[in-house]
């Protein structure tokens, strides 16, 4: 879990960042909670879900955004921290050219942040989105969202209730060829206390549907 540090648009960003010993594995980059209220790439649920793209074969970044950690400059309301995750992209496509796949994971404020991300870059294949604020941010830029990923909700959740994240994956899952895999914890609350296990498991589940997937998806085209 080498440290490292790479260019962002405002200065040095800290990451740590697993590299696969296969030249083709697909990649993954991991998004942190909100800054201002304590999200670092250190988070319980943003490393476990580091954790589980390593285990599954991925090279997988995570990092910490502007004015976060050993991170220069400092938040900028949203708009420069998509910038930051969109150069984190950058560094690990360059340093792997021959990657199969690309997804995007974030955690709350990371999943706002992610889903952004993902509008602005068409190669990306998956994404998983925990706990999305969707009650404190308009998600209504995913019109039309490029493709399915999995959302993961607690139902105690006080902070973003799981309501408006059902209202959002109801709304994708209008769309034409998008299909949201939505999984409910039952007792869980925004920091996934005690089910931190149940994420891995869920993206682990979803993650390994999909790869089994796409080799018939791109048969068929």
């Amino acid at each position: 879990m080498p440290e490292i540090m790479f260019a962002g648009p405002v200065g040095r960003l800290e990451g740590r960042y697993h590299h696969s010993s296969d030249e083709d594995a697909p990649l993954a980059l991991i998004l942190h909670p909100h800054p201002l209220h304590g999200g670092t790439m250190n988070n319980r649920i943003t490393y476990t879900m580091y954790r589980s793209f390593q285990k599954m074969g991925f090279s997988v970044l995570r990092y910490n955004s502007r004015g976060v950690g050993r991170s220069q400059g400092r938040y900028d309301g949203g708009n420069g921290e998509i910038s930051d995750a969109a150069a984190a992209l950058d560094w690990m496509q360059s340093i792997n050219p021959n990657a199969t796949a690309l997804w995007i994971a974030g955690y709350s404020f990371g999943a706002f942040v992610g889903m952004q991300l993902l509008m602005r870059r068409p190669e990306v294949t998956g994404w998983i989105s925990v706990a999305p604020p969707a009650n404190h941010y308009d998600f209504g830029f995913l019109a039309p969202c490029p493709c399915g990923g999995l959302m993961i909700a607690g139902d105690a959740d006080n902070l973003v209730p799981e309501p408006e994240v059902r209202k959002l994956v109801d709304k994708l899952n209008t769309q034409k060829g998008v299909e949201v895999d939505y999984r409910i914890f039952n007792g869980a609350d925004h920091v996934f206390a005690n089910h931190a296990e149940h994420v891995s498991e869920a993206i682990e589940h979803h993650v390994n549907l999909c790869q089994q997937h796409a080799p018939l998806m791109l048969a068929a085209d």
